[in-house]
């Protein structure tokens, strides 16, 4: 027990150096998420009375800025150079299939269950423990989409169950003591909406952090009105920083066992 949390606190530690290193580097996705963002607010409110075909036209748009994010943070991650605003224009349509396939092979079947369940007095619980388990299973696809660059929509799922069944401690430790002091109600609620589209959703990328600072300085007594400023500000910065992090925890964990971490933490 004690080498598995030595070899824990050690795999933390080099993501969170490596992390700061990468954030250094690609500061410039700061501005361009929160440029994404605004994009997304102007179109929606453009085609909101198009109904279902404004639907489709919003979930292309999320495949195709969910799927730059993913490009920039994989230079960031994996790269050795500084992301350029020379970048972007390069970023728009990487991964964009990639993203819409997985978020259809979620988005349907849920679907059909939310519309076959309607009469079920169960139906909230239900859909709500289907989501979470999507949440949890699908959790590390958007790192898988970008660095093992699997081919199918099944493959990156098969992949992504596989990294969670192998290393779901080390995963999610990060995340369930960023929500432990607000309980299992929030924790469902939040990877409940995650759970939509497969972790592959824009605006739930930057609403997570928005709402776990939020709660955060909530549960640390600060005001409202201070706390909405102080969120505001630090959102964009904790949305890179949690992208970069995830990125390189992903890497260190698919490159190496359990037991050989245990192994490098007695040696070094």
């Amino acid at each position: 027990m004690q080498g598995f949390f030595q070899a824990t606190v050690r795999l933390y530690r080099q993501a969170l150096l490596a992390s700061i290193q990468s954030f250094a580097r690609a500061w410039i996705l700061i501005p361009v998420l929160m440029g994404f963002a605004l994009g997304l607010v102007i179109v929606t409110s453009l085609i909101a009375p198009l109904g279902m075909i404004g639907g489709f036209i919003l979930g292309a748009l999320n495949a195709l800025v969910i799927g730059a994010t993913l490009s920039l943070t994989e230079q960031a991650v994996l790269g050795a150079r500084r992301v350029t605003w020379q970048d972007i224009p390069h970023s728009i349509g990487q991964y964009f299939w990639d993203v819409i396939s997985v978020g259809f092979m979620v988005w349907f079947p849920l679907l059909f269950l939310e519309i076959g369940l309607q009469a079920n007095p169960y139906q909230p619980l239900i859909v709500a423990a289907i989501f979470f388990l999507i949440f949890v299973l699908f959790n590390p696809v958007p790192e898988v989409i970008y660095q093992s660059r699997t081919g199918s929509a099944l493959e990156v799922v098969r992949e992504s169950y596989e990294f969670v069944v192998e290393n779901w401690i080390e995963w999610f430790l990060p995340a369930a003591i960023a929500f432990a002091p607000f309980g299992l109600t929030f924790f469902f609620q939040m990877s409940s909406q995650a759970g939509r589209r497969g972790g592959l959703d824009f605006w739930h990328l930057i609403t997570l952090p928005f709402t776990v600072l939020s709660e955060w300085l909530s549960f640390l007594g600060i005001s409202s009105d201070v706390s909405f400023l102080i969120v505001l500000v630090l959102t964009p910065i904790v949305t890179v920083f949690m992208l970069l992090f995830r990125g390189h925890l992903f890497a260190a964990l698919h490159r190496t066992s359990r037991r050989q971490r245990m192994f490098q933490s007695r040696t070094s």
